[in-house]
């Protein structure tokens, strides 16, 4: 079995310094450090799709209700719900990419660190606010998962409203999806049709696709933490498939004596790992967050085995990148390949950073 390559993840970090040690993770005095190693206090950590263009979105509305006073859990579940009701976002609530049918299901988990509680909904159909529902559940429910029709009829008794969850521009994407899945099927790839779609309803040549979710934890200034996962899941998948985001430990967990964790991407890489819950414990042991990120990386890929998941190097060919907040509001980000983002708010300023990779 192969090993991972740390001196992939080092090529990709931003201003790290290297010295003699920097490769020996087991070293008390650790040379490589990461944008998040110092920072303490408040903070809000998601992944990319947390800060949008315009300066706006998950992570400045979940720092802003911090700064009111909010409760982590209900300031994350706002954050995340901005993300939710965007249609632009294919990867999360209303808008998503829908399974195989066109049907859309949501998964969400939310996780309170005092209480150590947990709600989530899974295969949830017709709902906008995947998260909000979880919510529910922690706070109003012993349970802490409700799933498929169940869930549904949940969250009409707490006074959510049914819509259709698939938009114009999610279904022309099914469509197409459809129309070229199996060149002996009956339906004409679109290079094989006289009658391509119009103008107005055309989209990218390639298929859009996602494993899309949003993660984001959060911390106060006294240390309490709270974390939310949501996702309208794989693209086109089987229905009823549930993902990491719901499951409490592998898309989603907090620790409030130690700290919060997240993870998107390839979602039964995290659930075989339970990956949230690897995170938190390697934070525990004393790694610092990125240093648990990529422990819990190379535990993914130490354990992918299958050869259609591994590249011709013997690396996983998948996309995961997973999050962390610690106790004390030093975060952190590592994703399995480069070219990732992450977004953060340390209670001053939101921006972007790059996720060191684990591989090259």
């Amino acid at each position: 079995m192969h090993r991972p390559n740390r001196r992939g993840f080092l090529a990709a970090m931003s201003g790290a310094v290297i010295g003699p040690g920097a490769l020996a993770s087991t070293s008390p005095a650790r040379s490589v450090r990461y944008p998040g190693d110092e920072h303490r206090g408040k903070c809000v950590i998601a992944s990319a799709n947390g800060l949008w263009k315009d300066g706006t979105g998950c992570i400045v509305q979940a720092m802003q209700l911090i700064d009111e006073g909010a409760d982590p859990a209900d300031a994350v579940v706002a954050g995340v719900t901005l993300v939710e009701n965007n249609p632009d976002d294919h990867s999360v609530g209303y808008g998503g990419l829908p399974n195989e049918d066109g049907v859309v299901q949501l998964d969400a988990s939310v996780m309170h660190g005092p209480t150590h509680k947990a709600g989530s909904v899974a295969a949830l159909e017709n709902i906008r606010s995947a998260a909000a529902v979880a919510l529910k559940v922690l706070k109003h429910t012993d349970h802490v998962m409700l799933v498929g029709d169940g869930a549904r009829r949940f969250a009409l008794r707490m006074g959510f409203k049914e819509e259709d969850m698939l938009t114009e521009e999610a279904r022309q994407a099914w469509l197409k999806w459809k129309r070229n899945l199996n060149p002996k099927d009956d339906w004409l790839d679109d290079d094989q049709s006289d009658f391509p779609p119009p103008a107005h309803s055309r989209i990218d040549p390639d298929i859009p696709f996602t494993y899309g979710t949003i993660n984001c934890s959060a911390v106060t200034d006294d240390g309490t933490l709270a974390s939310c996962t949501t996702t309208s899941g794989l693209s086109y998948k089987i229905p009823g498939r549930v993902g990491d985001s719901p499951i409490v430990g592998a898309g989603m967990y907090v620790d409030n004596e130690i700290g919060a964790a997240g993870a998107t991407g390839r979602g039964e890489a995290a659930i075989q790992s339970c990956c949230a819950y690897e995170i938190v414990r390697a934070m525990g042991e004393g790694k610092s967050p990125t240093e648990a990120c990529l422990h819990a990386l190379e535990r993914v890929a130490d354990h992918t085995r299958q050869k259609r998941l591994l590249n011709d190097k013997g690396q996983p060919n998948f996309g995961l990148v997973l999050y962390a907040l610690r106790k004390d509001g030093a975060y952190g980000c590592a994703s399995m390949h480069p070219g990732y983002r992450y977004a953060v708010h340390d209670g001053v300023t939101a921006r972007h950073l790059n996720a060191p990779a684990l591989f090259e």
